[in-house]
């Protein structure tokens, strides 16, 4: 007996098509929850998910295919009906749906731990760091936003599609980018348009930045017409660009100084992920203005993480970009590696998605290296910076980064061979000139 599912939390994130299967058998199912175990469709994610949360997969489907016009979702949808052919004839089908997808991706926690209470997740540290996934202030599966005004500086490949998914909840948004040209898009949606980052700070009460690198984040702050010109006491300024501890540190103090409020709150996630509204959001700093961004963290992204003081989450930043620029140098001198000893790269590709490194991220990263796409989703500079910038840190720490510097290499021929502006996956040029 199979059965089919869409999630999707109503009013913002797209349903999408799974099916019931057997969990493992050292997993345990949630208490005091009736539920069943799903694998959805086009992904490799697997969650609990309560009965409540299930619609026909049938009765719904022409409609969720009419606003849902995503190529990942059509591509998911061709699956189940690939998979229904297949089953015809062979096994009686019943098919459902799950509403709520934020819910879904938060229950990915949930599958070791269980379901905390109220549904929020709440780890704490043995240190003075805490760890929370924000609240939420849903209302029956739409957002409520703030009734604060938001400046939002930076429109690149990750502060556009934020801007837009904070637009799209109904937050009021003033905009500023350096290339003026970029507002237009968003003036046409709705937001206002900021002459200089002064006079977005002075006209807002939350102001986020999401910019290139540490000294472009401290120009867009001490520089002419910068964000301090417009900063009075108990407005709000929120540093989203990657970049190195000491930075922040700098930023916060000189807010501060003014009367200011300061969160650091920098995101994992690429530009897919950004207009999607799916980034990882990790905040540090003044817990109270956290709070305050609660409806636009929903809005960006799919979960967000408060770890303390301020430089802490561009600690935890460097080490996951760390993380991924390494692994994405190996999977690369894996395919190349492939080729040269005549082993054939698609099929090196369908094994290793087959394994337990099996994931979204390699499928799509390995499929566009094998199709020559290196259209950017997070640029190849920006990886090789923050592995820079996390060596670095390391060797504050005292700590040995043989890894990430072996990696940071790699990256830094790929861009002598102009590939800066490309994205991560470039790096694999680097290993075939």
């Amino acid at each position: 007996m199979y059965d089919f599912f869409l999630r999707g939390k109503l009013g913002r994130y797209p349903p999408w098509p799974g099916k019931i299967v057997s969990p493992p058998k050292d997993l345990k199912k949630p208490r005091g929850k009736k539920c069943h175990f799903v694998k959805f469709f086009g992904t490799e994610d697997h969650a609990w998910i309560k009965v409540e949360q299930l619609k026909p997969y049938h009765t719904h489907k022409e409609e969720m295919i009419k606003i849902n016009k995503g190529k990942r979702f059509q591509q998911a949808v061709d699956a189940v009906e690939d998979f229904l052919k297949k089953a015809k004839g062979k096994e009686q089908v019943r098919v459902s749906s799950t509403l709520f997808f934020f819910l879904n991706k938060r229950l990915f926690c949930f599958i070791q731990y269980g379901f905390p209470k109220d549904d929020v997740l709440i780890v704490q540290d043995t240190g003075s760091t805490s760890i929370q996934a924000a609240d939420s202030t849903a209302i029956n599966g739409s957002i409520t936003p703030t009734d604060k005004r938001i400046g939002f500086l930076g429109l690149g490949l990750m502060g556009s599609g934020i801007v837009s998914n904070l637009l799209k909840m109904g937050h009021i948004v003033t905009v500023w980018n350096r290339t003026a040209e970029k507002c237009d898009l968003f003036i046409q949606e709705g937001a206002r348009l900021g002459r200089t980052p002064a006079e977005v700070a002075s006209m807002c009460d939350i102001t986020f930045s999401c910019v290139s690198d540490p000294k472009a984040a401290r120009d867009l702050v001490l520089g002419p017409s910068g964000v301090l010109q417009g900063i009075r006491p108990g407005k709000c300024y929120i540093e989203m660009s990657t970049v190195d501890p000491e930075t922040i540190t700098e930023l916060s103090q000189v807010i501060t100084s003014r009367g200011g409020r300061f969160l650091e709150a920098p995101v994992a996630g690429s530009q897919q992920l950004s207009n999607d509204g799916m980034l990882v959001i990790l905040a540090a700093g003044d817990r109270t203005v956290y709070e305050d961004c609660s409806s636009c963290f929903q809005a960006m992204g799919k979960t967000s993480f408060f770890l303390g003081e301020a430089g802490n989450a561009a600690r935890m930043m460097l080490i996951l970009n760390m993380v991924q620029g390494s692994f994405m140098a190996t999977i690369a001198e894996g395919l190349t590696l492939a080729q040269a000893t005549g082993q054939s790269q698609q099929t090196f590709l369908d094994i290793l998605c087959q394994g337990q490194m099996a994931s979204t991220f390699v499928d799509q990263k390995c499929q566009n290296i094998l199709q020559g796409n290196f259209k950017p989703d997070y640029y190849l500079k920006h990886i090789q910076k923050d592995l820079r910038l996390a060596i670095s840190m390391g060797d504050m720490a005292n700590h040995p980064t043989p890894m990430a510097a072996a990696a940071n290499e790699v990256y830094k021929r790929a861009k002598a061979l102009d590939q800066s502006d490309n994205d991560i996956s470039a790096v694999y040029r680097a290993y075939i000139h």
